[in-house]
């Protein structure tokens, strides 16, 4: 069945590797923003009935309850078998956790990205690793169990010493899933422009190597392989069970429509996407139009992200081979799966499943 992504774009504070359509806007246009997100969801023929709902952003932790409810009312099929909230530290309190699960809200992610105070403050949150203990510990005593913690390697001043406590610490919290993702370097957030411009800004300078990266994702894979959380797609791990069920349809190309701000959708057939400045939507500017999906090329690229990969088929047949005679990729009873180097290279490796690649 498919799922729901809503998209809430307001957040306390912009994070410095933040590449996301969310920020600090004025309180006087969420009203604005609420109104044109309920007539959008209003306005919606449901073919399906939801089986999960995400909630993005953006910091929708903060969203006010009144609010949230009034946009979860609105979506079919509570209970969904999955609802999550991400969820910025220090941003829970008894009330809003209570009320989240009133409304249907089973799953946590909270985006620690590290637990050393030095490196947290230099992307501009503000939390420290007793505010996330006592974050999954509320959560718990909440009946909230399916608790997700993200991390990022390659923060301004990370080393691997560093790194490791950050592991370490959220192993202790014994969740059921946890994310480590390696820092993006674009111009979309203020890090990885000052980073690409070699300027001096947020702590460039002192972000570390590509090679270190890679060495840190490494390690954490290990630790989490070896503590019953295995990898189950490149940046996901997880106990067996306790998969993120509404991710897992973007990845095996199942259906979802996104409401908000740069919310997109897929039908299996087309994507699309909404206006991605808060502005614009709330002041009902026509989206990007819609595209045709890929949907042969997708099967590969973005099938191969999840460690279960994809089945060996006949289609781009020399770009499999040329992959697996590379230590890129391999076969393995019937499918076609990444190798642990081709995770580090995996943007390589997709690029060969583009649409123009195909011959």
């Amino acid at each position: 069945m498919p799922g729901v992504y809503i998209s809430y774009p307001f957040c306390a504070q912009k994070c410095t590797y933040c590449n996301f359509a969310s920020g600090v806007f004025p309180k006087t246009l969420e009203p604005h923003y609420q109104h044109r997100l309920l007539a959008e969801i209003a306005t919606t023929q449901w073919p399906w009935t939801p089986e999960t709902v995400y909630l993005g952003g953006g910091t929708p932790s903060l969203w006010p309850i009144d609010d949230l409810a009034a946009v979860l009312n609105a979506i079919p099929g509570r209970p969904w078998c999955e609802a999550t909230m991400e969820a910025a530290p220090g941003s829970l309190s008894p009330e809003r956790v209570a009320a989240w699960r009133t409304l249907g809200i089973n799953r946590v992610s909270l985006g620690v990205q590290s637990f050393v105070e030095t490196e947290i403050r230099r992307t501009g949150r503000k939390h420290t690793a007793q505010i996330v203990a006592e974050d999954v510990a509320l959560l718990r005593a909440n009946g909230i169990e399916e608790i997700n913690l993200d991390l990022i390697a390659g923060l301004a001043g990370q080393t691997f010493e560093s790194w490791r406590i950050s592991v370490d610490a959220v192993l202790a919290l014994n969740v059921p899933h946890v994310s480590v993702y390696i820092l993006e370097v674009d111009e979309e957030s203020r890090l990885g422009q000052e980073v690409l411009l070699n300027g001096k800004r947020f702590g460039a300078p002192d972000v570390p190597s590509e090679d270190l990266q890679a060495t840190m994702y490494e390690y954490a894979a290990d630790r989490l392989a070896a503590a019953g959380i295995p990898r189950y797609e490149i940046s996901n791990f997880a106990r067996p069970s306790h998969e993120s069920a509404h991710n897992l349809k973007y990845w095996r190309l199942e259906p979802y429509l996104g409401f908000g701000a740069d919310a997109h959708s897929f039908d299996g057939s087309w994507r699309w996407q909404n206006a991605e400045q808060i502005d614009a939507y709330v002041q009902g500017a026509a989206p990007p139009p819609r595209d045709a999906a890929d949907k042969l090329g997708e099967r590969y690229w973005v099938g191969l992200r999840l460690s279960e990969g994809v089945h060996d088929l006949e289609d781009y047949r020399p770009q499999v081979d040329r992959l697996v005679a590379d230590g890129l990729l391999q076969r393995d009873s019937g499918r076609i799966r990444l190798t642990p180097r081709g995770v580090l290279l995996s943007n390589e490796v997709f690029q060969e499943f583009l649409t123009d690649a195909h011959s």
